[in-house]
């Protein structure tokens, strides 16, 4: 749905095509076996991507053309080992529709890019009240729900176990008085949590 979701806002002014698949084998294919693409956007979670090592695949498939990486858990510090690599930009989900079209533009025309508030770590520095009762790992388990990953997908950004995952989720729900992870994703976006 998210990749659905960022193709639509890509495509809505009829300068963009893309081209969406929804893992790493069907993106090397269609990079190997179609037309060059302006830009190859990967998503850090997709499946197939094993951290960084599908980005480190696609750069060298990829004839040297532009290579960014899109993300809704990733860390600052994957930021910037993806852009040590050779990705020419790094987009969190958070971004705004019309900042993420801009951003894909910029990359698509080889410029750098990466958002200085991500990179810098200055980004969302004042901690509401929402954030104040969880931790940094509940943060991040709760950042993996909103963006629908399943347990294992959320354990494999995180390098972390599945079971305590499980944990977490179910902490979670305790501290957000959640029927189930999808109510306390809602409850997060209600809240304004990114």
């Amino acid at each position: 749905m998210v990749r659905e979701t960022i193709a639509m806002f890509l495509d809505s002014d009829g300068t963009t095509t893309t081209k969406a698949t929804s893992n790493l084998a069907e993106a090397v294919e269609v990079i190997r076996t179609g037309e060059p693409f302006d830009l190859v956007l990967l998503d850090y979670s997709m499946p197939g991507m094993k951290g960084l090592e599908g980005l480190k695949a696609v750069l060298e498939i990829n004839e040297g053309r532009p290579v960014g990486l899109l993300s809704g858990t990733a860390t600052r510090l994957i930021a910037e080992q993806a852009m040590e690599m050779g990705a020419t930009g790094f987009l969190p989900k958070t971004l705004p529709a019309r900042s993420l079209i801009n951003a894909v533009r910029f990359m698509a025309a080889g410029e750098i890019y990466a958002p200085v508030g991500f990179i810098s770590g200055k980004e969302d520095t004042e901690e509401t009240d929402f954030e104040r009762d969880l931790s940094q790992r509940e943060r991040q388990v709760l950042r993996g729900l909103m963006c629908a990953r399943s347990n294992k997908e959320i354990a494999r950004d995180l390098e972390l176990q599945e079971v305590t995952i499980k944990l977490h989720v179910k902490t979670l729900c305790r501290k957000l008085d959640a029927r189930n992870r999808t109510d306390a994703a809602m409850i997060a976006r209600d809240a304004g949590f990114r």
